[in-house]
């Protein structure tokens, strides 16, 4: 089968021909790639900054967002067969530690990472787990969700987070309306019953968070903070989820946050410098996002499957993968860059 390779850090991706994995374990589960998603953290990867995290050997096969189709499983899956639509969670759990017998799987203390740590979607075929899979409703297609196989998953675990406490009374800043944070928007607007109010320093990032559900649309011109003061009545507001975490934007957020408040990280980049006493004296919170766990991503299919939450996507063919990653780094990407093996 054709696999999209790392060879070498600071090179070119390289496609190869390797074997098709099979399912000789009894959980193992090979996908026919039908979507694999081109995400930042790949240009990442290429630029060597996970080569020591990960510890990957290379040559190894790089994409960690995926969909498709089952195309073989092991003697002891139950929840899948062969033929079923399926996203695949970034992660291969053990689903014996602590961490996932509570449900926290995204903690395994023995998981993988499949395009960070080993071979992953830009291919043919994927093998993943059974406790990966999630089966897709019918009327959803592979190449349109395998982007919220990481993307979708982080802005909805941060905004399910931000969800649990915030009422009808209750107001939430999103900072950042781009590709995770528009998301994030539809998923607040679906789940959670608080006023929503977007900042972004793009005004046609703004404008479609007002399509998508956004009650409040501020553009980032040097006043927002003083704006989103007077619309909650110079209290700030319950919660800010921060999909942006770099350029100032973690200052102004705290700004924009109540007595009380809580603070949710996404994005990063630069440090967030608060005073001790500021942060008991009004009692606020700053909570850390990762990639969601197995429920929120099939939570977050059946939100999809609903039509609440949708993704812009853009599609080139695997073999086309060169142009995926130049025109990711270049910001010529609106929405996802998806590769479809076709």
């Amino acid at each position: 089968m054709r696999a999209v390779q790392v060879v070498g850090y600071h090179e070119n991706l390289r496609m190869s021909e390797v074997p098709v994995p099979e399912a000789d374990g009894p959980f193992d589960v090979v996908v026919r790639i039908g979507g694999a998603g081109v995400c930042r953290t790949d240009l990442h990867i290429l630029e060597g900054q996970w080569a020591e995290k990960s510890g990957v050997g290379l040559p190894y096969t790089i994409g960690h967002e995926n969909a498709g189709w089952v195309h073989a499983v092991g003697s002891a899956v139950t929840n899948v067969e062969e033929g079923d639509k399926v996203i695949v969670h970034p992660l291969v759990t053990c689903g014996l530690c602590r961490a996932c017998r509570s449900g926290d799987d995204v903690h395994c203390a023995n998981s993988r990472f499949p395009g960070i740590d080993g071979d992953g979607g830009y291919a043919d075929y994927l093998k993943t787990s059974a406790r990966s899979v999630v089966k897709l409703d019918e009327s959803l297609e592979p190449a349109d969700v395998a982007a919220f196989a990481d993307a979708g998953l982080t802005a909805y675990h941060a905004a399910a987070k931000a969800a649990r406490r915030l009422t009808p009374r209750d107001r939430c800043v999103v900072i950042g309306a781009g590709g995770l944070g528009h998301i994030g928007v539809q998923v607040l607007k679906a789940i959670s019953p608080a006023e929503l109010i977007v900042v972004d320093r793009n005004p046609d990032a703004v404008k479609l968070a007002g399509e998508i559900g956004a009650d409040h649309g501020i553009v980032a011109d040097g006043g927002h903070v003083e704006k989103v003061l007077d619309l909650t009545g110079g209290e700030g507001a319950e919660a800010v989820v921060d999909f942006v975490g770099e350029g100032g934007a973690t200052a102004e957020g705290v700004r924009m946050l109540r007595q009380a408040g809580e603070y949710h990280v996404v994005g990063y980049g630069e440090n967030i410098d608060v005073p001790t006493i500021d942060i008991i004296s009004a009692e606020i919170s700053f909570i850390g996002n990762l990639v969601g766990s197995y429920n929120d991503l099939a939570d977050l299919m059946a939100l999809a499957a609903r039509g609440s939450v949708t993704l812009h996507t853009v599609k080139y063919a695997l073999d086309d993968f060169q142009s995926a990653i130049d025109d990711l780094d270049a910001g010529r990407v609106r929405g996802r860059a998806i590769l479809t093996p076709g």
